[in-house]
């Protein structure tokens, strides 16, 4: 079987199970500790980043964009009407930049910051980098979500699904993003009413039921995290 090395709160390693599950293609997890640096996951990925996709005849796949464009080319091509990189060109590109939106700049702006302040940190030895979060960074990241949340809510609001008529990676990448967040209590819903709506229908997806159910230790999420009417 097929295994994918991620953590629980990497926003690209939920966007790749997402993926998968989607496709409904099975694959064993391992939760990797990054910053541990263990021998064994920089042979396989020497950039020590997350996640990593090993096949079958253990080649591996390192990084949420190349292993969506092969689970795509390889398993994608053949869902039809079910397919979440649209055939067309130009729709594809779309699909492309709003994914690299959420796996990249959001990534940078606001979710990989805090999920290190906040849970990466507490989990780390001093000599790991561990310790006292960074007030200053949280801060940071806190005032760059409002721009990337009107940005959703933009979207939400005039598409039926983010790149267009139907579900996408964009759509998953997104979600992937917010459902990291949200964990974290760090989105005001009361602001955000049509990405709500939008969320609410990405979480009653089945994909969703195995994110949501996780927990991450030493940190406990908000209340309405795994509700699907929240």
């Amino acid at each position: 079987m097929p295994t994918l090395y991620h953590h629980s709160m990497s926003s690209p390693s939920r966007f790749v199970r997402l993926i998968l599950t989607e496709y409904g293609y099975q694959t064993e997890l391992i939760e990797e500790q990054t910053w541990e640096k263990r021998r064994d996951f920089l042979a396989l990925n020497p950039a020590g980043t997350l996640p990593v996709y090993v096949d079958d005849s253990m080649r591996a796949l390192c990084g949420a964009t190349v292993i969506s464009e092969y689970l795509d080319e390889t398993h994608g091509v053949l869902k039809r009407d079910r397919r979440l990189l649209a055939e067309d060109p130009f729709q594809r590109a779309e699909i492309r930049r709003l994914t690299e939106w959420f796996m990249q700049k959001m990534e940078q702006d606001v979710t990989r910051p805090l999920v290190r302040e906040r849970v990466y940190k507490l989990q780390m030895t001093a000599d790991q980098g561990g310790g006292a979060p960074d007030s200053k960074l949280m801060r940071m990241a806190r005032g760059n979500i409002r721009q990337h949340m009107k940005y959703l809510s933009w979207l939400a609001g005039s598409r039926q699904w983010l790149a267009g008529d139907r579900l996408s990676y964009a759509d998953l990448a997104a979600a992937a993003s917010i459902s990291v967040l949200d964990y974290l209590g760090e989105i005001d819903w009361m602001e955000s009413p049509v990405v709500k709506e939008w969320y609410q229908r990405m979480k009653s997806r089945p994909s969703f039921r195995p994110i949501l159910a996780e927990r991450v230790r030493a940190v406990t999420p908000v209340s309405h995290y795994a509700d699907l009417d929240f």
